[in-house]
């Protein structure tokens, strides 16, 4: 007990002295038992600093705060950023709306603390990565007041699930259904969305949900990035998501990755590389970052 308490001490001096700090598993909220965490990062200096929060993808079904989006901790962190990534429930013990809950919980729990790590609540940023980037979406596009960002980033999510499930029924010879059945058979997919046949009802109620049927004016701007070759997430997801959003008057631009598939750590090729000093320089723009 008393080593805890004196690493909570250090933790605590190191935050409000000035340090770069890099904490893993730090609670953020709590669903009975059960602890939900996330690894954060705050650079050197008094701050504040603009934040970023990372959400991972996985199928709804796997994946994790510290693999899937690492690829984003070196930009954003030599960039000056903070950023929170975080875990949330995942099938087959929760489905959408409870995910949801925990990445509202996540941004609360950034801006609640932001004088100890020196975040600065005007620039809060939230990034996801494949399902983490339809639940940034979704985030985007229904954030109401106290959970709401100055900007959004996704990756290769997806903006209409029914439409994308639709797709890969049809053309199953453009997808890796392989990895997306082993995340069905195990409670993601469109069983995420208590969905359990493409059906008029299944489909309505994915359409229900979809990120692009909440498009609006006012919602924070938009930043998508998708390769051309993803076998999982179809390219078309991106754009027909940001024509939506341009057409209500709101902020939509997309970097596109040539040939680029699933996932940003298979970006290997340098011609692939362009998105992280593209995204940094968004990121900055956007939020007015010095």
């Amino acid at each position: 007990m008393r080593k805890s308490i004196l690493f909570v001490v250090i933790t605590a001096v190191t935050a409000l002295s000035g340090f770069a700090l890099d904490q893993k598993d730090v609670e953020y909220a709590r669903r009975g038992s059960k602890a939900l965490l996330l690894d954060l990062h705050i650079p050197d200096g008094p701050g504040p600093f603009p934040a970023a929060i990372l959400v991972h993808g996985g199928g709804f079904d796997g994946g994790s705060k510290s693999t899937n989006v690492k690829p984003l901790f070196e930009p954003l962190s030599s960039a000056g950023f903070a950023w929170f990534s975080v875990d949330y429930r995942l099938a087959p013990d929760a489905q959408f709306p409870q995910a949801m809950e925990d990445i509202n919980d996540s941004i609360a729990w950034v801006k609640a603390n932001a004088a100890t790590y020196h975040v600065d609540v005007s620039k809060i940023a939230i990034i996801g990565e494949s399902a983490g980037g339809l639940l940034v979406n979704y985030a985007g596009t229904h954030a109401p007041a106290d959970t709401a960002v100055a900007a959004v980033v996704d990756f290769y999510g997806p903006s209409d699930y029914g439409k994308l499930a639709e797709l890969r029924r049809a053309h199953p010879e453009r997808f890796d259904m392989v990895t997306i059945n082993r995340h069905a058979s195990n409670g993601g997919g469109i069983h995420f969305f208590g969905v359990e046949e493409l059906d008029e009802a299944g489909l309505a109620k994915l359409y229900a949900v979809a990120p692009i049927a909440a498009v609006h004016k006012g919602m924070p701007p938009f930043l998508c990035i998708h390769g051309t070759k993803d076998d999982q997430v179809a390219y078309e997801q991106s754009t027909t998501f940001c024509e939506a959003i341009r057409g209500v008057g709101s902020s939509c631009e997309l970097i596109t990755i040539e040939d680029g598939g699933h996932g940003m750590s298979r970006w290997r090729e340098p011609g692939m590389q362009h998105w992280k000093p593209e995204m940094i320089a968004w990121l900055k723009k956007t939020m007015d970052v010095k």
